[in-house]
């Protein structure tokens, strides 16, 4: 069975908890997955800008003994109209799995049908989970001490402040499947939809965040998005700043998926300051995503493991 990341809702808990405990284990020791994915190659789209997600993954994919193949969409056929169903036709016969950023999940979820191989999501317009297992990372190592017996969160709480778009909308998805509590702090019209998650959903930023020991911040204008007067008048008050964390939990910090825009969605002083895990955060990016290929290649540790069962791995 290919197993493909489109939007993390296909890693059951232990899946999850196993991924967070091998990208640990990669950071500590970054010999370790040398050549578990030795001899295959990985091909990587990006139909949208990239920084961290591109550095993170090329790199990352060196890193476990494979080949990072960049693929520009205006060298590739498909941006002269060669089919999504031939393009993954193609690319299974050639490489090993599929890295994409683009914005259709349809896109997506077209490769992934069509294709042979294991589709993983870089980012698109309803979703970024990739994202979100870097942030499980950082929050697993902010505060080691919270995490359950099989290391889920369950004694955690995280609170997304701002525009309720894709990342938002994976860190309650991927988020709930660790056990992790999530509110979304969001203004009217920018929420997310009520019926798409178990997250709880809030308008007014300092009861929203009562209790977090995260607050999250994302930019105002996300890339797809139209900049407006009437957008950053409606974000403004969701800026995180020392006052905001003072409203949360004692000891909480800071994060932001980047990049940042200093002075609206987050202060120059919380970004650069000591209550923030952002630079970590964009370092764990690595680790994540390089324990996601081997789990979706079913490579190094997960090699022996049936499609699903996720054991425990370090």
């Amino acid at each position: 069975m290919t197993r493909h990341l489109l939007t993390g809702t296909e890693l059951t808990r232990s899946d999850l908890l196993a991924v967070l405990r091998r990208a640990a284990a990669l950071k500590a020791d970054p010999a370790l997955g040398r050549d578990s994915l030795a001899g295959r190659s990985v091909a990587l789209i990006f139909q949208k800008p990239s920084t961290r997600t591109r550095i993170s993954m090329e790199v990352g994919i060196s890193e476990l003994g494979a080949h990072p193949l960049l693929l520009r969409p205006d060298e590739m056929q498909l941006s002269r109209g060669e089919s999504v169903k031939d393009t993954a036709r193609i690319l299974s016969r050639h490489v090993h799995a599929v890295g994409i950023r683009t914005n259709a999940d349809a896109l997506l979820e077209e490769l992934a049908d069509e294709g042979a191989i294991p589709v993983i999501n870089l980012l698109t317009d309803g979703h970024h989970p990739c994202q979100v297992v870097a942030d499980l990372l950082t929050l697993q190592e902010a505060f080691p001490e919270r995490l359950g017996a099989d290391g889920g969160f369950e004694d955690l709480h995280l609170a997304y402040v701002g525009d309720g778009n894709n990342v938002a909308r994976s860190i309650a998805l991927v988020g709930a499947i660790a056990g992790l509590r999530v509110t979304v702090v969001a203004p009217d019209g920018y929420q997310l939809d009520p019926d798409e998650t178990t997250a709880t959903l809030a308008s007014d930023p300092r009861t929203g965040v009562a209790g977090a020991d995260c607050l999250y911040a994302d930019v105002w204008v996300s890339m797809g998005d139209t900049d407006s007067d009437a957008r950053r008048t409606a974000l403004a008050p969701y800026q995180v700043d020392d006052a905001l964390l003072d409203a949360a939990a004692p000891g909480a910090i800071a994060l932001h998926c980047l990049p940042a825009h200093p002075g609206e969605e987050i202060t120059a002083d919380v970004l650069y300051g000591d209550r923030q895990r952002i630079w970590d955060q964009a370092e764990n990016r690595r680790h994540a995503q390089k324990a996601l290929l081997e789990w979706a290649l079913q490579a190094g540790p997960f090699a022996a493991e049936p499609a699903g069962a996720g054991s425990a791995v370090g």
